[in-house]
């Protein structure tokens, strides 16, 4: 299997949510510059739109309360985001810290010292979820 096939499977069958998939594709398209421009056109059209407001404190609470609500719903989705990643990168480091400790254990007959080694690195395995 080459590693387009592996990612095209992996994306068929990876049992993420709706709201997952929300998740990742708003983190997509906010990291990239059409999201930075829309952002900055959102504060140029508040700027011109100055003489619009019979009260510049109306006109400031507005930019304000926009602000907030993307902000809010920008760090939500970002954190979700970034938690996932470091799980899928956690459980990344945990399998290769398994194939090494495999890989040191069928090793260990010929060198005594990597027992405590292999026992050592079997015992960090999964730890992040022990504490």
């Amino acid at each position: 299997m080459n590693r387009t096939d592996a990612a095209e499977s992996r994306q068929q069958a990876d049992g993420r949510s709706s709201f997952d998939r929300f998740v990742e594709a708003s983190y997509q398209r906010a990291s990239r510059a059409p999201f930075f421009f829309l952002c900055a056109g959102i504060v140029l059209v508040w700027l011109v739109s100055v003489p619009l407001w019979s009260d510049l404190k109306s006109w400031q609470v507005a930019i304000h309360t926009v602000a907030s609500v993307i902000s809010l719903l920008l760090i939500v989705l970002l954190e979700n985001a970034n938690r996932r990643d470091e799980e899928a990168a956690q459980e990344k480091l945990n399998v290769i810290a398994e194939a090494l400790a495999d890989l040191m254990d069928s090793r260990a007959h010929d060198d005594p010292g990597l027992e405590d080694s292999v026992r050592k690195l079997r015992e960090s395995i999964g730890l992040e979820t022990r504490h």
